[in-house]
């Protein structure tokens, strides 16, 4: 029987769906395919067989980073063919690595099981984007040998291999260790747990954490013009990390430039927070900072300066000043807006 027909009567009387990679030097792109793969239902108990055989691999019912394929019908992820050129679109052109390839086609439905909702939900296609930018995409340029910025800028510091592939590169055997095909296995095994292990953290943080905070920050945004008619004033209700989500809303919303003042309570102190937004998402520079003659008051000199009861503070720079009540702090910043 030749090798073809032999491969496909094993891959058809196989109970468990079996995952194919290659042996040897193992990478971060495809211990995190892999991984990626058993999130799902379909591969979730599946074993994975490491190999450069064709025959082993045509056994599999899924291979990845191996065999020269890109055919998401015949389930092969491979990326390492001359003309392979795929990367995520949505604006990204970073070629794709297997992790990229299998995130691509089997991200949103992780997302959505992790989220427990349903795959069309607009939140899923939100954070599945946000996941690519924010760890995948790095994965696929790493495997794929693109530099972050031009060859002639030298770096400043070495990165002391602490990235996530340089970590899953320190797991393989050392060049003068010896370790049989089953200890490499082991290995890889453990690099993949690796692996997922910071992707779920970084799922998690985004729809734990990141999403509760967008939504306190959105609810804000909408009601704006109900704490003053400018719309230049947001209240929150709760504290949360809001500048880059108040960023994306104003770009979401064509409304850049708008927000001047945003007004929080003090996690710790029990008194209000009133904080200009800056010019840009990493800049000192405030749109428009609390008023000059306020800055570096304190407590009674400020509530006279300013005419408000219950000042704390504003800061010598006017980014951020303090009131002991949430209306105080509305009206600093309803007065700072007008001066």
């Amino acid at each position: 029987m030749s090798a073809e027909p032999q491969a496909k009567k094993l891959k058809s009387e196989q109970s468990t769906l079996v995952i194919g990679t290659h042996n040897g030097t193992f990478h971060c792109d495809e211990a995190l395919a892999v991984f990626l793969l058993r999130l799902t239902e379909l591969y979730r108990d599946s074993p994975v067989k490491r190999s450069r055989d064709p025959a082993v691999l045509d056994a599999c019912n899924i291979v990845v980073d191996v065999g020269g394929i890109y055919d998401d019908f015949a389930k092969r992820y491979d990326h390492h063919q001359r003309g392979f050129e795929e990367n995520f679109g949505h604006g990204f052109v970073t070629k794709l690595s297997s992790a990229g390839l299998v995130y691509k086609h089997y991200g949103k439905q992780i997302i959505a099981d992790r989220a427990q909702l349903p795959v069309e939900n607009p939140v899923v296609e939100m954070v599945w984007l946000r996941i690519y930018r924010d760890f995948i995409e790095a994965i696929d340029a790493n495997d794929n040998g693109i530099p972050r910025y031009p060859p002639e800028v030298k770096a400043r510091y070495n990165s002391g291999g602490t990235s996530l592939p340089s970590r899953v590169a320190a797991l393989n055997p050392r060049w003068n260790e010896k370790v049989d095909l089953q200890g490499v296995d082991n290995l890889f095994a453990k690099a993949s747990i690796l692996t997922g292990t910071e992707f779920l953290g970084k799922l998690d943080g985004i729809l734990f954490s990141w999403l509760p905070a967008r939504d306190i920050v959105l609810s804000a945004f909408h009601s704006s013009k109900s704490i003053d008619p400018s719309g230049k004033i947001l209240v929150f209700q709760d504290f949360a990390p809001w500048k880059e989500h108040l960023f994306d809303i104003e770009e979401e919303t064509t409304t850049q430039g708008n927000a001047i003042y945003v007004i929080y309570p003090d996690e710790t102190g029990g008194n209000w927070r009133i904080q200009a937004v800056p010019k840009d998402l990493d800049s000192f520079e405030s749109r428009k900072a609390l008023p000059e003659p306020w800055r570096g008051l304190r407590d009674e000199e400020l509530s006279k300066a300013s005419g408000v009861p219950g000042g704390i503070f504003i800061h010598a720079s006017g980014f951020i000043g303090g009131n002991k009540t949430k209306e105080g702090a509305l009206e600093i910043a309803k007065r700072a807006l007008s001066f």
